[in-house]
């Protein structure tokens, strides 16, 4: 939840400006430490052996208020970081986590890129795809602007979580485009990355069940996964390293 609408000025789907309590939650610790290293640290492990990159120019999708820029600079000791949203409110406030990092921030659309093709490492996407309505057009770009060979490290709330009512409540979202683990995980494939089970994950995070976990914390345990509707897909997919003949 660390992005806003890619909507250009033509698009028919309005931005959905997040609520005063949706912003101030996206720029606290709480936001980095429970939720954003979280994800990274599982991320981590999805990467397939042998492909974790070298200081690698990164892109942060939806960089929100950059507070995840501290997480990947400890993690991967990049070259250079390109942190972009649609926000001009995350964007200043992003301004001001740069603290001596290697970052280069940008207003801008995720769907229509102004960066070179073959022109970064990693992708990282961490809770945006549920805010854009041009969610294709958003990969089809990952997936240009990404070397050969280069990782996008997806991390996304499903629908089921998004419906929820407490998320309902204290967020706002375009809730037309509201995907499930299993269709973030096809339109991924059908952009031509590659990945493996061994390259997914579910988390099943108490904040992100419509119970907030007052299921468990009464001993009655959570349903296996396979047997339940994710809440959350973590995903590490690769851009081969030559296109299909």
């Amino acid at each position: 939840m660390s992005a806003r609408l890619d909507a250009g000025p033509d698009d028919t789907r309005s931005f959905v400006p997040e609520t005063r309590f949706g912003f101030w939650f996206l720029g606290s610790e709480i936001w980095e430490s429970r939720v954003i290293r979280v994800a990274l640290d599982d991320l981590e492990r999805l990467i397939p052996a042998g492909r974790r990159p070298h200081r690698p120019v990164v892109l942060d999708a939806g960089c929100g208020q950059g507070k995840s820029f501290a997480p990947l600079v400890e993690r991967f000791a990049p070259e250079r970081i390109i942190g972009i949203d649609f926000e001009p409110q995350c964007i200043a406030a992003a301004e001001g986590s740069r603290d001596g990092m290697p970052i280069e921030i940008r207003q801008g659309d995720l769907s229509a890129l102004d960066l070179p093709h073959e022109s970064v490492d990693p992708v990282f996407c961490h809770q945006t795809f549920h805010h854009l309505p041009r969610q294709q057009e958003a990969l089809a770009e990952f997936h240009r602007v990404l070397r050969p060979g280069g990782l996008l490290l997806f991390a996304e709330s499903t629908r089921a979580y998004i419906e929820s009512w407490i998320i309902r409540l204290l967020f706002r979202h375009p809730m037309e485009v509201q995907r499930s683990a299993a269709e973030y995980e096809a339109m991924i494939r059908a952009q031509g990355f590659e990945f493996g089970r061994e390259n997914v994950s579910y988390p099943y995070l108490w904040w992100s069940r419509a119970d907030v976990g007052a299921r468990e914390f009464f001993g009655f345990g959570v349903p296996a996964s396979g047997k339940r509707e994710e809440t959350l897909v973590n995903l590490v997919a690769t851009k081969p390293l030559r296109a299909p003949a």
